[in-house]
């Protein structure tokens, strides 16, 4: 087990605010280790009384069934009226939870930390069920500098080929073969698709929701087109499918958190181009256990892990769409503004040089420019900063 201290630095100032705290993420990402990690800080500083955990998925708390039988439990445990700390893990299994929440907000002198998979808690559900009295912290898998903390960085290039196949979801490091973490992996896939997506959204047509699942997840990075989409059904399923009925199956892909949606950005027009999407993987292992006959993307898995980490480091990012071209990613925080170029491998190719450097020509802007790449060597050139993946992964 590793310390995730890049969240804990995020909700340490709200320990002790009385806004809930609500940790989301893709099931098995690590948000009870992280709760488990808030109430052991907690705990230096308080008496342990005064803290309360429950875990939804522990059979001792079987009876908590409705927000009636959890808002009994807890008042019991309040004997005073010092700070009581509260961490309810996986609580969608409670009917009706936020009715309970809300009421000991507000009546009682408590710091509310809550976790859950159901994806009531990973959507925008969130903010009907608690009505603005919540903060947010979103979690992700691994990032490739906590895989090296957990395992150790004398083989950094091995580590990174294994971290591009097989993700960095934290359960599967238990495992050493590649038969074991597949079913590790699958197991897990399988239940955010039937627990978090099949079933929240009352998914009948379940062979046609798997079809359209395999293809996003085994195309990451791809421009998508729902037209596309629709004629491979027509020709070689002889399936007659509307865009409307995909476009609502990936939407619940992506309130499951399996896939991100990135508009794309028309950089000299300055505004968004509906309908023009990518969709990215959320953990690369689970492309990986979808992908069984397809040739391995590796450029495609490349993208995926910047832009993951682009979004781990706080970015709201775009596509860049420019007149013959495109722009991987622009990110932007804090009103600054950064351009990413993806490649796996430059070399001495000089083609691809162009095609990866050559972009920027169409940008007159001061903002920094960096491509992203596995070469070894330096090519940064004309103010254009060119880095190592890894290193650039593992940089603070």
């Amino acid at each position: 087990m590793i310390i995730r201290e890049k969240y804990l630095q995020n909700i340490r100032p709200f320990y002790d605010e009385d806004l809930i705290k609500v940790i989301t993420g893709i099931r098995r990402c690590g948000k009870s280790v992280l709760l488990g990690q808030i109430a052991n800080e907690i705990n230096k500083k308080t008496n342990k009384n005064h803290i309360i955990y429950i875990n939804f998925e522990d059979v001792t708390y079987v009876d908590i069934k409705n927000f009636k039988d959890l808002n009994t439990y807890i008042l019991n445990l309040i004997k005073d009226q010092k700070k009581y700390y509260l961490f309810f893990d996986e609580i969608q299994n409670v009917s009706e939870w936020e009715k309970t929440i809300i009421s000991l907000k507000a009546t009682k002198n408590v710091s509310i930390f809550i976790t859950g998979s159901n994806s009531n808690l990973l959507s925008s559900d969130l903010a009907t069920l608690l009505s603005g009295r919540y903060i947010s912290f979103k979690m992700q898998p691994f990032s490739f500098a906590e895989v090296c903390v957990l395992k150790g960085q004398e083989n950094l290039e091995d580590l990174f080929i294994d971290y591009l196949k097989w993700g960095g979801m934290p359960q599967r490091f238990r495992f050493e073969n590649e038969k074991e973490i597949r079913t590790y992996l699958s197991d897990v896939f399988d239940s955010i698709v039937m627990k978090d997506i099949i079933k929240r959204f009352k998914i009948n047509n379940i062979d046609l929701f798997n079809r359209i699942v395999e293809y996003i997840m085994t195309t990451p990075t791809q421009v998508f087109s729902a037209d596309n989409l629709v004629s491979y059904f027509k020709n070689n399923d002889n399936r007659m499918v509307s865009k409307e009925t995909i476009y609502n199956y990936i939407e619940y892909m992506c309130k499951g958190l399996l896939i991100s949606k990135v508009d794309r950005y028309d950089v000299r027009g300055k505004r968004i181009l509906n309908g023009k999407y990518k969709y990215y993987l959320t953990d690369l292992g689970f492309g990986r256990i979808m992908n069984i006959s397809k040739k391995e993307q590796l450029g495609a898995y490349l993208e995926n892990v910047v832009y993951n980490e682009l979004i781990r480091r706080g970015y709201d990012v775009k596509i860049g769409s420019l007149d013959n071209g495109e722009i991987d990613f622009i990110a932007l925080k804090d009103g600054n503004k950064e351009y990413y170029q993806v490649c796996y491998q430059i070399g001495d190719d000089e083609k691809i040089y162009e095609r990866e450097f050559g972009i920027y020509k169409k940008i007159f802007d001061d903002f920094p420019k960096y491509v992203i790449s596995t070469d070894k060597f330096d090519l940064s050139q004309n103010g254009i900063i060119h880095k190592n993946i890894i290193k650039w992964l593992l940089e603070i």
